[in-house]
This record gives C-alpha cells, structure tokens and sequence, in this order.
C-alpha cells in the first residue's frame, strides 16, 4: 500500500487546489502562497434567513472561484478532500460542540446525470471522515430550477428555489442540531430554502458551511 501510495505520487504529484502549483514535501492542500494570501472569509457566526449560522473558508473570487469552477464543472473532483480538511478546521474553531446530523445541499438529477457526480455529496463524504460523522441525505430536489448563477437579486433568486425542495424523512431531522453543507454562498437564497424546509420538519438548528462565499 506504501510503495502504491509513492507510485501514485510520483505519477500524480499533489498541487494546491487554488492555484495549481506543485506542492513541496511539507505542503498539504494548499502552496505557501495560497495558504497566507488566499482570500479568507472572515468567520463570526453569522446568521441568514432560517440559518442559525454559516461560515465558509474563503470569499468567492480569484484563485477560490477559478478552484471551485474546476470542482463544480470540469470534472477535478479530488478536490472535495483538501476543501474538506479546510472547512473541518473552520468549523472545530466555530462550534467545538459538534452537531447531531450532517447534511448538504442536493443537486437535480437532471443535473447529476449531466456532470456525472454531485459535488457537495463528495464534499459532504471528505468533510464527514474529518469531522467524524456520516453524512445522511434529508433532502431531495424536487424541481429542476434555473441555476442560481442565471437569476439576478435576492428576491428573485428565493422564489426561483422556493418549493424546490422536500424533506425525505422528517423524523430524521426532528430535534437535530443540523449542518447543511453546500459548495458556494452568493445570496443564501438556496441554504435558506433548504433551511425553511428543515425547519419546517421539525429540525432544532441549522447551521450551513461552504467551501466559498461572496463579499455581499
């Protein structure tokens, strides 16, 4: 398994998931670069509509954005393993008590099938080995929306996810202290509709993570 591991390796050597840069013996994840100029989201437990907190690594732009493109779209699903160990980190510091349930946010089948794998589910699978914890699917997406990235204003973007969304088993959540993980927050249109849901089923507190979020 040793000698695989250093094959691996060799063939495909590690580079930081911002900028691409082969990585030094003593980097993991992320160059020395990325790791002390990435742009960081500034973590204070904050709240949004229906979401008791959320917090992400970084904002959404530059090296971060082009990253989470690559993730999103083009197929780099490896990726999901350093966001993971990242966002583990932010969320030890925020909520050293830990949560009952660990969620995320689905994506269509429609839109499954067309990229070949749901992103967050693996963001969700690498976040929980850090964290310690299964992953469970509570929602399912009931209606194939525009993309968020296609609807301009908060208004807007809220009533093209409104109904989306549906709860597969309310007992699951019922009581939980809940973390809903997603991949990027722009408005939290999408978290707080997911969150509405949740709550609606009985879920006790929601708290959404992402890898990125925008300045707004």
């Amino acid at each position: 398994m040793r000698l695989l591991r250093a094959l691996m390796q060799l063939l495909f050597p590690p580079k930081c998931v911002l900028c691409g840069k082969l990585l030094k013996n003593q980097e993991q994840d992320l160059c020395a670069w990325c790791r002390t100029q990435g742009p960081l989201y500034p973590n204070r437990k904050r709240s949004a509509q229906f979401l008791d907190s959320f917090a992400a690594v970084w904002y959404y732009e530059g090296s971060v954005r082009r990253s989470l493109l690559r993730f999103k779209f083009r197929g780099a699903g490896s990726y999901a393993k350093s966001y993971g160990r990242l966002l583990a980190m932010e969320l030890e510091k925020l909520h050293p008590e830990g949560f009952d349930l660990l969620t995320w946010v689905p994506i269509s089948r429609r839109r499954r099938l067309t990229r070949g794998y749901d992103q967050v589910a693996l963001l969700a699978k690498a976040l929980g080995r850090e964290l310690g914890m299964t992953p469970e699917p509570t929602l399912k997406k009931i209606r194939h929306n525009r993309p968020q990235s296609s609807v301009r204003g908060l208004a807007q973007r809220r009533a093209n996810v409104l109904g989306a969304y549906r709860v597969m088993r309310p007992a699951q959540v019922a009581g939980k202290r809940v973390l809903l993980l997603d991949d990027i927050l722009t408005t939290g249109a999408t978290a707080g509709e997911c969150a509405r849901m949740l709550k609606t089923a009985g879920a006790k507190e929601i708290h959404c993570a992402a890898v990125a979020a925008t300045r707004k």
